[in-house]
């Protein structure tokens, strides 16, 4: 998770995979701290406290860990850790720049740079509004490394009513571009009572 706006995405997404049973490995830039901080009230000092309790003690059951922004060395850091993907929710323009450049310069930076080399999928949702050239070239030369962009622009054809609706339909599309089967959002065409 990174400073853009946004991470009621990372939050859900990171539920949702926990829900899937599987293991998350979870970095939050300083920025995504005080963005979790004024978007959520979380409080970001006492962090792994913090997250074991609104991840209902994930990381006390070992479900998730939370590695800090510092860490270069921490196992995610490394091509030889096994792990199926990465996903930033939210991605802001800075990390995806470098990420595009290739600036491993904190963990979550290098731990993308780890999954582009190993060849593993790598999933950002940047979000931010409007656009300039420059995150457009970035996003296209990340597009074009195999990088998938998956921006936070919910769809409405499926009659959200609730902001839960329009954040669990971004969520599902990043589970989409995971390979993930869920059904957290009704599809183009699918009838309300299937989902």
């Amino acid at each position: 998770m990174t400073g853009a706006s946004g991470a009621i995405y990372g939050i859900t997404l990171c539920r949702q995979l926990l829900a899937f049973g599987f293991h998350v490995h979870l970095v939050v830039s300083e920025a995504g701290w005080r963005v979790l901080k004024e978007e959520t009230g979380w409080e970001a000092t006492r962090r792994v406290d913090v997250l074991n309790e609104r991840f209902d003690g994930a990381i006390a059951d070992k479900r998730m860990t939370y590695h800090s922004l510092a860490d270069i060395g921490a196992s995610i850091a490394s091509g030889s850790f096994r792990c199926e993907g990465m996903a930033i929710v939210p991605c802001s323009m800075g990390t995806l720049s470098a990420i595009a450049s290739g600036a491993s310069t904190n963990l979550l930076t290098r731990a993308a740079d780890v999954t582009l080399k190993e060849g593993r999928p790598l999933l950002i949702v940047p979000r931010e509004t409007p656009l300039n050239a420059i995150h457009l070239e970035n996003m296209l030369k990340l597009s074009r490394l195999g990088v998938r962009i998956i921006p936070a622009m919910p769809a409405f054809y499926n009659g959200p009513r609730t902001l839960d609706d329009i954040v669990n339909f971004m969520v599902g599309k990043v589970m989409d571009g995971m390979g993930i089967e869920h059904h957290i959002y009704r599809r183009w065409g699918q009838p309300d009572d299937e989902q």
